[in-house]
């Protein structure tokens, strides 16, 4: 919430698929150009839905920015009052002082007093008196971006009694729009995507297009024959989409795809919407969802690509190293390549972030490759069909890592719950700053954010994080910190369950369902007795910035039933195809280094001519996004894949 003053004047101004296999077949290649068309049509669109009319009359009041709200306090009480205000998802919070209101200068002439409010989330409002510090009024309310409201506070007939009401100056701008027509391009030209694949079905157009295939085929080869410079790219990959039972699962590469694609676009800044901005503290927002979900698929990925190569023959101890040198570059890599900004000047050892995303995936990979590794079993018993346990299989056979990891998480809970922290309550969950009433303002985290501080230093983890924007604290918080990597290594796990899953029942749709079914079901309920279904209340609530207990099995729980969907609708019964987050699920580590480092560079960053509009912000993401995804699309065609 961002607090400023608004004096009333009357002299104010106004305020402003090409698939490759015969999953993909190739009428689903214009698919891919959907997300650029659509970011193109945001850009068309946007400055129609910056502001809606509106048939009330507007107060005049100074420029807004996105996500504020004009309120003018109207006191017709003899008497100074104090405004303070709290926001909804501010937990155990008392509200904070904002501004001083004078009395009315004498009967029937109010005193008047403009501020800035917040409209991203519900507000509390408070009226006390001054100096006596009485509560006088107290209200619940949700703000409209950019509109203008008055709280009128008045005596009625008891002058003991004040009664305060808000009025509607002037409508808010409908801020979401952009968002809606986003989605109703997409819809539209998805459906019109539907009807060319359909009208390409029928017998007249077929053959036109296969004569006309054809006319193109013998050119090309003439220009084979005359020796033409152009490259030769073969019709058919077959050789690069290996599947269980010969084929690669496309549905795991969608999966991941889909995860990095909101990824990048959150990362870009998504618009600016708070939802694609992560939750100040306990809860979740669609930000919170991909990282762990990318995660996961990589658990699930490690699982079938070495059981793939210990069939093939590999050497374990070849395996180990392998996974070690790729650790290793990968943390390499976030450290030095994506952590620092260098357009702001050389690398500075003083303050350089050592925790990031693609570090907590090098010690996650790390740890959960290594485990199957020395695990993995590369060819099932078959009397082992009939002991009692064989319904869970997939399962006991992996004992030896499930204790390794159970052993981590056990080594979670006792740090979280028992380290002391100086100066903060054993086993604080919590946020400091302004949180439980002020009483632990320098407790971000408990002992999280305790063990970076002591072991990193405070100067080498992020010293922005998202609790600051509610809570208001001052101390760095790092959410890619140490202690959350031990969960971070369970949701892996949890993935490469469900390549077990794949590999043990491969080919057996409906036991691969039924397990993800349950898998999902037995994540649930945990996460139903952690939080106890509530945001704040629960033992362990679910929070991204902790990496809780409590947010990985219900992120776990999600990404079994998406995998589950995903699965049946791609490989399964092969309704879709997986594009177009097919593509930068073949290329990920590419597209996220990439869209890192080049974040600040044209087509995916400019100077916006209304840098407070959100279809402005929203256009800009949606291009930058959409840009990552056709370029998976080229390199996916070129064969062109970066694996390290």
């Amino acid at each position: 919430m961002q607090k400023g003053q608004i004096q009333r004047s009357d002299e104010e101004k106004r305020e402003e698929g090409v698939a490759a296999d015969d999953m993909a077949p190739k009428n689903h290649q214009g698919l891919i150009f959907l997300a650029v068309i659509v970011a193109f049509l945001a850009l068309c669109v946007a400055p129609l839905t910056a502001e809606l009319p509106s048939s009330r009359p507007r107060r005049k009041t100074a420029a807004l920015k996105m996500d504020e709200a004009a309120l003018y306090v109207i006191n017709e009480v003899e008497s100074e009052m104090l405004l303070s205000i709290m926001s909804d998802h501010c937990f155990q919070c008392f509200p904070q002082p904002v501004g001083r209101i004078p009395a009315g200068p004498g009967p029937g002439v109010p005193a008047t007093l403009g501020f800035t409010v917040s409209t991203q989330h519900a507000l509390i409002l408070q009226l006390n008196s001054t100096p006596v510090n009485t509560e006088l009024c107290r209200m619940h309310f949700h703000f409209g971006e950019h509109g203008n409201y008055s709280l009128w506070v008045k005596n009625l007939n008891d002058l003991s009694q004040v009664n305060c009401t808000m009025v509607t100056d002037s409508e808010p701008i409908s801020s979401y729009l952009p968002i809606l027509l986003a989605f109703l391009v997409f819809a539209s030209l998805y459906v019109l995507a539907a009807i060319w694949n359909s009208v390409k079905g029928l017998d007249a157009v077929r053959n036109l297009l296969l004569r006309l295939g054809s006319t193109m085929e013998a050119e090309r080869l003439i220009n084979s024959e005359l020796g033409s410079p152009s490259r030769v790219v073969e019709s058919s990959a077959e050789s690069i989409i290996p599947a269980t039972a010969g084929r690669r699962l496309r549905s795991l590469d969608t999966f991941r795809g889909l995860a990095l694609v909101v990824m990048v676009f959150v990362n870009y800044g998504g618009g600016r919407y708070w939802f694609f901005r992560h939750e100040s503290w306990n809860g979740l927002t669609v930000a919170d969802l991909v990282f762990p979900w990318f995660v996961f698929i990589m658990g699930t990925s490690i699982s079938l690509s070495v059981n793939g190569a210990l069939c093939r023959g590999a050497m374990r101890s070849h395996l180990l190293r392998k996974v070690c040198w790729r650790s290793l570059q990968l943390f390499l890599i976030g450290v030095f390549i994506i952590n620092p900004n260098y357009c702001l000047g050389p690398l500075s050892w003083d303050s350089l972030r050592i925790p990031g995303v693609l570090q907590r995936l090098a010690f996650t990979y790390l740890v959960v490759a290594v485990l199957d590794v020395l695990v993995a079993r590369v060819h099932q018993d078959s009397s082992l069909t009939d002991v009692w346990w064989y319904p869970a299989h997939d399962i006991f056979l992996n004992w030896p890592a499930w204790i390794c990891v159970i052993t981590m998480e056990t080594l979670w809970l006792c740090l979280t719950f028992t380290l002391p922290v100086p100066g903060c309550p054993t086993g604080y969950l919590g946020p400091g700053g302004i949180g439980d009433f002020g009483q632990y303002p320098d407790c971000t985290g408990g002992a999280a954010g305790y063990i970076d501080r002591w072991l990193l230093g405070e100067n080498h983890i992020y010293q922005t994080p998202s609790s600051r924007v509610v809570y208001q604290t001052t101390v760095p918080f790092d959410p890619e910190g140490v202690l959350g990597s031990i969960n971070s290594v369970l949701m892996a796990f949890l993935g490469l369950q469900a390549g077990k899953v794949l590999l043990h029942y491969r080919e057996q749709h409906r036991q691969i369902i039924t397990r993800f079914l349950v898998w999902s079901f037995l994540l649930g309920i945990v996460s139903a007795v952690l939080t106890k279904c509530s945001r704040n209340q629960g033992y362990i609530p679910v929070n991204k910035n902790l990496w809780s207990l409590s947010y990985v099995t219900t992120l776990s729980c999600f990404a079994f039933v998406v995998l589950l969907v995903v699965y049946y609708i791609v490989d399964v019964k092969r309704w879709w195809s997986g594009a177009p987050f097919f593509y930068p699920g073949m290329n990920s580590i590419l597209v996220y280094v990439g869209h890192e480092v080049f974040e600040d560079y044209f087509p995916f960053r400019w100077r916006m001519a209304n840098s407070q509009s959100h279809s402005e912000h929203l256009a800009q993401n949606l291009l930058a996004t959409s840009i990552w995804v056709l370029i998976s699309y080229v390199l996916y065609r070129k064969k062109i894949f970066w694996k390290i």
